[in-house]
């Protein structure tokens, strides 16, 4: 259900990768304090039932991440639509490499690095470059970094690699795009979606119980620090990164 006068009522947000999962759930969360929400994935398909689902205040655009073209259209169609930029999201992010660095192939790490970094740093320009920030209650963008940036993570040490660049990236915008501009992250340990199946699929009671909250994370979890990152009520905060874990890292656990 949506919310007209929501607390972010009239603001408009971009969320990248959100056809499914957790940008699906940070787009939903959005629509229910008041904000119009355009959203982007790969598959056009997918895509539009996610916006579908979303309602009213949404609108799709269909394109890879790290397409340059694809982000002109999306902010082009936002411009058309929306008339303004209040939030940005930088959801989008693969991994589709599996073991050690030792044995990694250097074409997949650069491809890694082209979504999961540049992607962010790219969408992050562009959403500048559109006016996000020059409205009187200033601009907010939440990126998606993941708790293997901390700490090595087994089979996954260069996502972890590209993610602890995202969070770096973070804190370097924080300052720089001040006063206008806050920048924050959320670093998630295991969330139920299909992007983390393979790290708890037949086994979830065996990894939620590394974990001392009980139980692994949701995409809502997650929905709702951004929510809570993207709002006034965290207007003194900029430049940090949010572990989203249940515990898991002060519990000497990884991801």
């Amino acid at each position: 259900m949506t919310h007209p006068d929501g607390p972010l009522s009239g603001r408009t947000a971009l969320v990248t990768g959100a056809s499914r999962g957790i940008g699906l759930a940070i787009a939903r969360r959005l629509i229910m304090e008041g904000v119009s929400v355009c959203v982007t994935a790969r598959r056009a398909e997918a895509l539009a039932d996610a916006v579908a689902e979303l309602g009213e205040r949404a609108i799709g655009v269909a394109g890879a991440a790290d397409d340059p073209a694809h982000r002109e259209e999306v902010f082009a169609r936002m411009t058309s639509e929306f008339g303004r930029l209040d939030i940005l999201v930088n959801n989008a992010g693969i991994n589709p490499v599996y073991g050690p660095l030792a044995g990694l192939d250097l074409d997949a790490a650069r491809k890694v690095f082209e979504v999961n970094v540049i992607g962010t740093l790219a969408w992050t320009q562009q959403a500048v470059r559109a006016g996000l920030g020059e409205q009187a209650s200033g601009g907010a963008i939440v990126n998606l970094s993941s708790v293997a940036g901390d700490v090595p993570s087994p089979g996954i040490g260069w996502y972890g690699v590209s993610k602890a660049a995202v969070s770096h990236l973070t804190r370097t915008l924080s300052v720089e795009l001040a006063p206008r501009i806050r920048v924050n992250a959320v670093a998630p340990a295991v969330v139920k979606t299909r992007f983390a199946e393979a790290i708890y699929e037949g086994r979830e009671d065996e990894v939620a119980a590394a974990y001392p909250a009980g139980r692994l994370g949701t995409p809502d979890d997650v929905a709702d620090a951004v929510a809570y990152l993207c709002g006034d009520g965290a207007g003194w905060i900029t430049g940090q990164v949010l572990t989203l874990d249940g515990g898991l890292l002060n519990a000497g656990g990884t991801a």
